[in-house]
């Protein structure tokens, strides 16, 4: 479905005076206002191909109908997330769900719609149809070589799709591990799962002076194994991205936690050592639940932005550029390009909060041993209402100033329907 930009100016223009008022606080009283805006306008959160069709449980997948049933499909929803709210401007892809049939087309239909190809996601979790030997018992750390070669083969083709997309990363993350006590031996799935990763590693695409290639090592905590994982936490991940090399760094996804981790410690660490590379926001209650990003615990999203903006900024790194940033969810009972369109919108939110924290003074008050005004100095900034500075930020990118609201006026759910049908059921999971 393609949004008539009209309808963006018409939405714009019935809500303009109400978000000058609402914006006159910050235009007015706050001195970071336009540098805050101009960050959020250059913010960029790519959408997984993955999250475009219902999700399920264990127990059953409940379809909303209209959901993609290609890759040219996907493209078109996630080219209509960035026309509604201009900070949805790449597309993730997970192979083999998205193999292009006509690369030379697909290159040219994404950047029909202003999108550029994130990482690109391998998938050795499960057994394809034709695949020759299984995964069950793991993937890069199987004790068959045979197995590990299938696996190591299909992630050197997964970087050959993307480096054809013009894509620059490849994001690894294995279900490997053991479900018993003495299944596995701990220190040999290690080093096979090394060796495996350094055969990747080494089929990279060399640097040129348009495209440097990452490689990122994701971690779980548990699940679809519940007594190991073989990459378990950010200190697996880190000793595989260091052994690697330059190239290879840990990547982050929320959910992939034990409860009440605290993820902000370990995203200061990683930067500091530099050897973070990338985020998958989603949100949890209990486990991996890969609910919509700040639905549950808001104030830990602005806590590990408040990190990223510190140390990326004391390492003079570029926010836009310089680390990857995606969404990894799941709607199970949620329209998904709506909760896509929640989650874009409350990582912004934290981003921009993180923007105002009076770093000078925060610093003072930790010197001086002042916890109370550390304490203030964050909550302040957490407290306040940044939305008006997001929808300034759209408004001026082009994008609409409440997307989800003109998003449901334009009855885009039900387009999709009579468009696609009532039972489609997207491509993937």
């Amino acid at each position: 479905m393609l949004l008539n930009p009209q309808y963006i100016a018409d939405h714009n223009q019935l809500r303009s005076d109400l978000h000058r008022s609402k914006l006159s606080y910050w235009a007015n009283e706050v001195e970071k206002a336009e540098f805050v805006i101009q960050k959020l306008i250059d913010f960029q959160i790519a959408i997984p191909s993955w999250a475009l069709g219902t999700g399920g449980t264990r127990f059953g997948r409940f379809s909303g109908g209209g959901e993609p049933r290609s890759l040219e499909e996907k493209i078109d929803d996630v080219g209509l997330l960035h026309a509604l709210n201009r900070s949805s401007g790449a597309i993730s892809l997970h192979i083999p769900w998205d193999i292009p049939r006509d690369v030379a087309a697909i290159r040219q239909q994404a950047g029909s719609h202003g999108l550029a190809f994130d990482a690109v996601n391998s998938n050795t979790f499960q057994d394809q149809p034709d695949q020759r030997l299984s995964y069950k018992f793991g993937s890069l750390q199987h004790v068959d070589k045979a197995v590990r070669q299938q696996a190591i083969d299909h992630n050197i083709e997964v970087i050959r799709h993307g480096e054809a997309l013009g894509s620059q990363a490849l994001t690894v993350w294995l279900s490997d591990g053991s479900c018993f006590p003495g299944q596995l031996n701990f220190r040999k799935a290690f080093e096979r799962t090394l060796e495996s990763l350094h055969e990747i590693y080494a089929a990279l695409p060399p640097d040129s002076d348009t495209a440097r290639w990452k490689m990122f090592v994701e971690y779980k905590a548990f699940e679809p194994n519940f007594y190991s994982m073989t990459v378990g936490d950010w200190g697996s991940s880190f000793l595989y991205a260091s052994k690697l090399g330059p190239k290879a760094y840990t990547l982050v996804d929320l959910g992939h936690h034990l409860p009440n981790a605290n993820i902000e410690q370990i995203v200061a660490i990683l930067l500091q050592e530099g050897k973070l590379g990338g985020f998958h926001f989603n949100d949890s209650k209990y486990g991996d639940d890969d609910l919509t990003a700040g639905s549950i615990k808001p104030y830990q999203l602005f806590l590990i932005f408040n990190e990223l903006v510190d140390g990326m900024d004391a390492h003079g790194m570029n926010h836009a550029t310089d680390l990857g940033w995606m969404i990894d969810a799941s709607h199970n009972v949620k329209d998904p390009l709506e909760d896509l369109l929640q989650s874009v919108e409350a990582i912004q939110i934290a981003y921009a909060q993180a923007l105002l924290v009076d770093r000078v003074a925060l610093e003072e008050a930790r010197e001086a041993n002042d916890v109370v005004q550390a304490q203030e100095l964050l909550q302040d900034v957490f407290r306040s209402d940044v939305r008006p500075l997001v929808a300034e930020a759209r408004r001026r990118a082009g994008g609409a100033l409440d997307p989800l609201a003109l998003f449901r006026q334009l009855n885009v759910r039900d387009s999709l329907i009579r468009e696609r049908g009532a039972k489609t059921v997207a491509t993937g999971l």
